[in-house]
């Protein structure tokens, strides 16, 4: 039913417990195609093992190059962006289906819930692969109290596999990640998809802690800032300002906005906070541009 891409870097403890979780608490028998980065043949011989497809690179290529070259090989209709070191919770994937019937086109993205103990919609069952609670998760992960929000969580996402290859995938102009997640849904806008939706039923357990950006043997993992600059610079808006008055998530005040979710979105409404909030954009744009002219930066 659907092809899940996951990119991977010296994760091993965590790719255990996603991929373990995916053969265990799918509805549907799905495909699943990891991109190992890096000369990692733990991670190899664990996959061949599980007889998960996986592709492979001698160095760490990113986020947005590992998904693309696995997707090459994704074989269903639907492409699934998954991080490593998600725990999917039961019928994870009927959730997200059932939304993709009831909506009758393919002009959609859906993403699932991310609980845990550093997501907005906090619970704690461990927070890392040693004191990970799985038989609590299960037993509790229901009697969470949510809702169906407006805009994405990110991850995990589907489209349809036809607007994945309309838009080429993820852009690897923001290598090697950060940035880059924004970017590929501001490409999905630009093809007329206005059905941004996150299920609430999907539920993935998130470490949150344990993501590339903040391992301590990577120098170079995490664009931060300089990640809003490329958007900046490619696109004429920030990311900040995409989401939200398009997206309308977010953040604010570091709170991430998770909105109920109310149809599908339409045209942002331009009135003088929008207009100001563009020109600041603008702004923002002749800057950079400025810094790349005369400094060679960004």
């Amino acid at each position: 039913m659907f092809s899940i891409l996951i990119p991977t870097y010296k994760n091993i403890n965590y790719l255990k417990i996603c991929i373990n979780s995916l053969l265990k608490n799918s509805k549907f028998i799905n495909q699943i195609i990891v991109h190992v980065n890096g000369n990692d043949h733990i991670t190899k011989k664990f996959l061949l093992k599980k007889k998960i497809q996986f592709t492979n690179s001698i160095n760490n290529i990113g986020m947005s190059k590992s998904l693309n070259t696995a997707s090459i090989f994704a074989k269903k209709k639907y492409i699934v962006v998954s991080h490593d070191d998600f725990y999917y919770c039961p019928n994870w994937d009927f959730f997200l289906l059932k939304e993709i019937k009831n909506f009758k086109s393919n002009l959609f993205l859906y993403t699932g819930l991310m609980i845990g103990p550093e997501e907005p919609v906090k619970c704690d069952f461990g927070n890392n692969f040693r004191n990970f609670n799985e038989k609590k998760l299960l037993k509790q992960y229901k009697k969470i109290q949510f809702y169906n929000f407006a805009g994405p969580t990110k991850h995990p996402a589907v489209i349809a596999k036809t607007n994945w290859n309309k838009i080429n995938g993820w852009s690897e102009d923001f290598y090697p990640t950060g940035g880059d997640d924004t970017d590929f849904l501001f490409k999905l806008w630009k093809i007329g998809i206005r059905e941004f939706k996150g299920v609430n039923l999907s539920r993935v357990y998130h470490f949150g802690s344990i993501t590339t950006r903040k391992r301590k043997d990577s120098k170079h993992n995490y664009l931060g800032s300089k990640a809003n600059k490329i958007f900046i610079k490619k696109w004429g808006i920030s990311i900040n300002f995409f989401e939200k008055f398009y997206l309308q998530s977010g953040y604010h005040k570091k709170k991430v906005i998770m909105n109920k979710y109310n149809g599908i979105l339409h045209e942002p409404n331009k009135n003088f906070i929008f207009f100001l909030n563009l020109f600041v954009c603008k702004l923002q744009k002749l800057y950079i541009f400025f810094l790349t002219i005369f400094f060679n930066r960004y």
